[in-house]
């Protein structure tokens, strides 16, 4: 799994999140996705292959600017987690 931090300019209140939030989760595979207009990004938890061009492709369509897209790799956190 991967973690894509995606900037995102233009959200400006909890219904921009909303509306980014319903964009990834009905064009993308994803377990997670959450989106912080104080922030400026949407952070989203894939298994497959992330397909930046149409992210932004889509990002635009809703009136947004995405202004960078940083992959990392997810390792799941969970209450008795370890390292």
């Amino acid at each position: 799994m991967e973690q894509i931090i995606a900037k995102i300019d233009g959200m400006m209140c909890g219904m921009c999140e909303s509306h980014m939030n319903d964009m990834v989760r009905n064009n993308f595979k994803v377990k997670k996705v959450t989106s912080s207009h104080a922030k400026k990004e949407t952070v989203i938890v894939a298994e497959e292959g992330f397909d930046d061009a149409k992210f932004t492709e889509e990002v635009e369509k809703l009136g947004y600017k995405v202004l960078g897209i940083e992959h990392q790799p997810y390792e799941k956190k969970g209450l008795f987690h370890r390292k």
